[in-house]
């Protein structure tokens, strides 16, 4: 039996970055809903309290029973939960007189206790709340304080319960994550053999068992998460999972013929299909980018429909979910917001009559890299940027026509390389070039040129779901601007944006 923590959202926009700091440790854990936690089996070994935008004081402030686990469950709060351990377990909490944001100062008061094992006696932490613990619960003690918060961290004597006012799981918590592994090792007693090897061997056999030999089609893209899911199923069921590549022709430039024969040399079963000029057709005249990435969408669903009923007997499809998509769909606020739609295979299971099968969605991303390191994957497949299902119509601003794809693909081409051969390309999470619908005078020699401008984008990012603008060598934007004046017919103009995200996305649509 997998043993894992739980951890319970109570809307911290911390609360995956503490699933990804266990899972560092090699500790399963999920991550739920506060009002939707699962009734804990043998296999939980403790369970952790988010913080939360809300205060604990307020009206409508989210809240959980947690009588049937208290005292027999480790039990850690972090900030919102900590003051939710402590209100409600006969403490008090008030507004603070300073409201604490950012760095401060741990000072450990009780150095013997397991949470602080080997911790220093004063480190860095981070704060992020305006009310504080005023009085602490029957039973309780304080274990650390801050300058200005008495009680930074405390636990309740008789039972493995600790509260801490501060974020260990940021990055900016200098020895947060010491305080993380004692809390699993030293007072959940985890094993923390959570490994890739261990994923592969567990998942292979319940692929092979789950499918019980029959056919499994999935759709590839090129990028990691579908990649590393076929090669999962690929080492559970070998031929009997048909693969699917799709040409929609708005790939980068020669990316087809390069990935799929590095799909073939992993010795997967693949299918290329050329249907760019179906996607074509099918974009003509369209400017809305929402529509045009629904227009992608859908005639992705029809290729790959199509293709697929060429293979008899197929009943599952799989798909590349990872852990972060499953937590969005069951968030505590619900399903974010629609930004912009995304690209996938939705639909297809209804309108195929399959069963979905998702070897990675209890993996995060950094996990599915890990999971394809120890699968063998070649690294130019492992480490490429994300790119959009929708492809390079969504970096076309405007309609989309074979001329301005050719364009941006020979200025995309000119970027991306040019990361590569100045060794950027790992320092960055996302690189691209936009075609912009904006047409400049420009001089060259002794001509008036009237082209298109191309907008150059690259961010640094842990998981997409912030960014900021990559800080590139001045030197090396001017040589690849040169570059893709002289060599691309239609350009006169090459800008770099340095928008981050939020307020902008990090695609353009």
């Amino acid at each position: 039996m997998q043993e894992k923590i739980l951890i319970l959202d109570f809307g911290s926009q911390y609360t995956q970055l503490i699933g990804r700091r266990l899972r560092e440790l090699n500790v399963y854990c999920e991550i739920y809903p506060y009002n939707k936690m699962p009734a804990p089996d043998a296999s939980v070994k403790g369970i952790i309290l988010s913080g939360s935008p809300y205060s604990v004081r307020d009206a409508g402030a989210p809240g959980i029973d947690l009588q049937p686990v208290k005292g027999k469950l480790p039990l850690l709060g972090v900030c919102y939960g900590a003051q939710y351990l402590a209100q409600h377990s006969g403490g008090e909490v008030q507004p603070s007189n300073t409201r604490e944001y950012g760095r401060a100062q741990l000072s450990v008061t009780d150095a013997a206790v397991p949470l602080f094992k080997n911790l220093s006696a004063s480190s860095q932490v981070w704060m992020s709340h305006g009310d504080t613990i005023t009085a602490l619960p029957p039973q309780a003690r304080a274990i650390a304080s801050t300058a200005d918060v008495k009680n930074a961290a405390y636990l309740i004597e008789g039972e493995p319960t600790y509260g801490l006012q501060f974020h260990p799981e940021v990055y900016h918590s200098t020895e947060g994550q010491r305080i993380l592994e004692n809390f699993v090792k030293e007072i959940c007693r985890c094993r923390c053999d959570w490994t890739p090897g261990s994923f592969i061997e567990n998942t292979v056999k319940k692929l092979s068992e789950k499918t019980g030999g029959g056919k499994v089609v999935l759709g590839l893209s090129g990028g990691v998460d579908s990649s590393v899911a076929a090669l999962l199923l690929h080492k559970a069921i070998g031929k009997n999972l048909y693969c699917i590549f799709v040409d929609n022709g708005l790939l980068r430039k020669n990316e087809f013929a390069a990935v799929l024969e590095s799909y073939r040399d992993m010795g997967l079963n693949v299918t290329g299909v050329d249907a760019g000029n179906d996607f074509l057709s099918s974009l003509a005249g369209v400017e809305d980018p929402e529509q045009k990435r629904k227009i992608v969408g859908r005639v992705f669903i029809e290729t790959f429909d199509r293709e697929a009923h060429k293979i008899e007997n197929v009943q599952w499809l799989a798909q590349g979910t990872i852990y972060p998509d499953v937590i969005e769909s069951v968030s505590v606020n619900g399903p974010s917001a629609t930004i912009k739609s995304h690209h996938n295979v939705g639909g297809l299971p209804e309108r195929m009559h399959l069963k979905i099968i998702e070897p990675l969605r209890s993996l995060f991303k950094d996990e599915v890299r890990r999971v394809g390191a120890a699968l063998g994957m070649k690294p130019e497949l492992l480490h490429r940027h994300p790119f959009p299902g929708p492809g390079l119509c969504i970096r076309i601003l405007g309609a989309v026509s074979k001329e301005k794809i050719a364009i941006l693909q020979e200025a995309d081409s000119i970027f991306i390389d040019g990361l590569r051969e100045a060794g950027l390309y790992s320092e960055v999470w996302q690189a691209a070039a936009i075609l912009l619908p904006v047409k400049s005078v420009g001089v060259m020699g002794d001509e008036r040129t009237y082209e298109y401008t191309v907008a150059l984008r690259a961010v640094t990012s842990t998981d997409g779901m912030t960014a900021d603008w990559a800080h590139l060598p001045y030197d090396f934007l001017s040589k690849i601007s040169k570059e893709i004046i002289n060599k691309v017919k239609g350009v006169n103009r090459v800008v770099y944006d340095i928008s981050s995200k939020p307020p902008a996305t990090i695609e353009w649509e």
